[in-house]
């Protein structure tokens, strides 16, 4: 491990900070002395949280963005740069939910949930990258979901976009070979986030929440170890056994799945009789 220094002066930009894991991850990173640059859509949320990273980093910063707008994401990289003059460390942290039966989803909202949770994140990235080429390297730190290892009901199109985010990082995971830039692929449980107050329809976990500390400490560790996927929390039983029996008994995962929060007969009926009148998707069941 570094020394506890490692992380002074360097600047992150961390997306998604005005709540939940972004804002945990850019207070935990100005604590250790870097530069925090906090990205989000509510300027109010994020300046209360500049201010309290400058109590322990006076040159953190915030920019006011939304990410799912290709020229605003981009910039929030050269901004960046414009203003400290390098970036270190990017976090792809901002995500929108959609816990969602899958007959309510319009294509529109499905776009929409894919220019946030993963294009947002390519566009970052590929903003990103140059820089860290001139600078000898970097860190890109990429945050998906547990959902992509066991996909809940109603859960589709946000372990879609979380799924499009993991074949990106793996991929570059050798495309970025000798670069000298290092990516991180965090997949968090069920954290205790203000997500679950925006769902669109009542989810079916009723288990513990962690909290969003604990996945900003295991991005740093991440970052300090050079690991390259973590599962947040590490040793969750539950987690474990929910990733062996999706690889041995996926048939038999999916059966629990759909147990435990099932496709009521009655909306799969509504369902049909909207479509037999002509409704498409996202228009179907009332």
């Amino acid at each position: 491990m570094e020394s506890a220094n490692d992380f002074k002066n360097k600047v992150v930009i961390v997306t998604g900070a005005s709540s939940g894991i972004g804002h945990a991850t850019a207070l935990a990173f100005a604590k250790l002395g870097a530069i925090p640059v906090s990205v989000a859509r509510r300027e109010q949320r994020l300046q209360e949280l500049t201010e309290q990273c400058q109590s322990f980093s006076p040159d953190a910063s915030y920019i006011a963005a939304d990410l799912g707008i290709q020229e605003e994401a981009e910039n929030v990289v050269h901004k960046t740069v414009k203003r400290h003059g390098r970036v270190d460390i990017l976090v792809n942290n901002a995500a929108i939910p959609m816990h969602k039966l899958i007959y309510r989803i319009s294509a529109t909202e499905a776009e929409d949930t894919m220019r946030i949770n993963f294009l947002s994140c390519l566009w970052t990235t590929f903003a990103a990258i140059p820089y860290l080429l001139k600078q000898g390297g970097g860190t890109i730190v990429n945050v998906s979901s547990f959902a992509t290892k066991v996909i809940p009901t109603h859960e589709t199109l946000y372990a879609a976009s979380k799924y499009a985010m993991n074949g990106f990082t793996k991929g570059l995971w050798t495309d970025l070979e000798g670069s000298g830039i290092h990516c991180v692929l965090l997949h968090p449980g069920p954290i205790a986030t203000e997500i679950w107050d925006k769902l669109d329809e009542p989810d079916a976990y009723n288990g513990e929440l962690y909290p969003p500390e604990l996945v900003a400490d295991e991005i740093i560790a991440a970052i300090r170890k050079k690991r390259f996927e973590v599962v947040v929390p590490r040793n969750n039983f539950k987690l474990v056994m929910a990733r062996v029996m999706s690889l041995i008994a996926p048939a038999l995962v999916r059966h629990g799945v759909a147990q435990m929060d099932p496709i009521k007969p009655e909306s799969l009926e509504k369902a049909r009789l909207s479509a037999s009148s002509g409704k498409t998707m996202g228009e179907l069941v009332d």
